[in-house]
C-alpha cells in the first residue's frame, strides 16, 4: 500500500504567529499576495456566545483530489508513492477549473497566471526533512507524517480527520 502523507493540526497549540505562512513563502519564493499556507480564524456560535479558533491550513492533499479530476491538461497529479498532490506549472493553462472544484479554495494563481499551491515541501522530504511550516512552528501545532502515523498520535487527543467527499489528508484536534 502506498503512503499517504498529511498534516495534523493541534488548534489549541496555535499561537497565531504566522511563522508557518512566512516560512512557506520564504522557502518557495511565493509571490506577494499568494498563500500556500494560511492562518485563519474559524468562528462558531451565535451572538452573544461567539468563539473562534485559529487554524493553519494549506492544500489538503486529498485522497480523491477534485482539482486533479477537472484539470483539462493533466497538470495536477497525485503522486502514487506519497499521496502529495502536485502541479506541473508548465502544463497549467490558468483555466481556474481547479479553483472552482476544490471544496477548500486552495488553488492560488501567481503573476504568470498558473496555479500554485503547497507541495508538502517535496524537495525537503527528499532530503529527509520535514515541511518548512512544521519545522518552523514555535507552538508545535503542526505535525507531518503518514496518515497512519498521525492517526495514532492523534488518538491521545480529541481529534478528527477532516471529512469531505475528497477525503482530505488532514487531522484537526481541538
Amino acid at each position: 500500500m502506498a503512503k499517504q502523507y498529511g498534516f495534523w493540526i493541534e488548534i489549541d497549540r496555535c499561537v497565531e504567529c504566522y511563522a508557518c505562512e512566512v516560512a512557506c513563502k520564504a522557502e518557495h519564493n511565493v509571490d506577494l499576495g499568494i498563500k500556500w499556507r494560511r492562518v485563519t480564524n474559524v468562528w462558531s456560535g451565535s451572538f452573544p456566545n461567539v468563539t473562534f479558533k485559529t487554524i493553519s491550513l494549506s492544500c489538503m492533499h486529498c485522497e480523491k483530489p477534485a482539482c486533479e479530476a477537472v484539470c483539462p491538461t493533466g497538470a495536477i497529479k497525485k503522486q502514487p508513492g506519497t499521496g502529495i498532490v502536485t502541479v506541473d506549472q508548465t502544463k497549467c493553462i490558468g483555466c481556474h477549473y481547479c479553483f472552482f472544484a476544490c471544496p477548500f479554495g486552495v488553488p492560488q494563481y501567481g503573476k504568470d497566471g498558473t496555479m500554485q499551491k503547497c507541495n508538502m515541501c517535496a524537495e525537503r522530504l527528499a532530503k529527509g526533512q520535514e515541511p518548512k511550516c512544521v519545522s518552523t512552528c514555535p507552538g508545535n501545532a503542526l505535525h507531518f507524517g503518514t496518515m497512519e502515523e498521525l492517526s495514532k498520535l492523534a488518538q491521545e487527543k480529541v481529534a478528527k480527520k477532516l471529512a469531505a467527499s475528497t477525503n482530505p489528508s488532514v487531522i484537526i484536534s481541538k
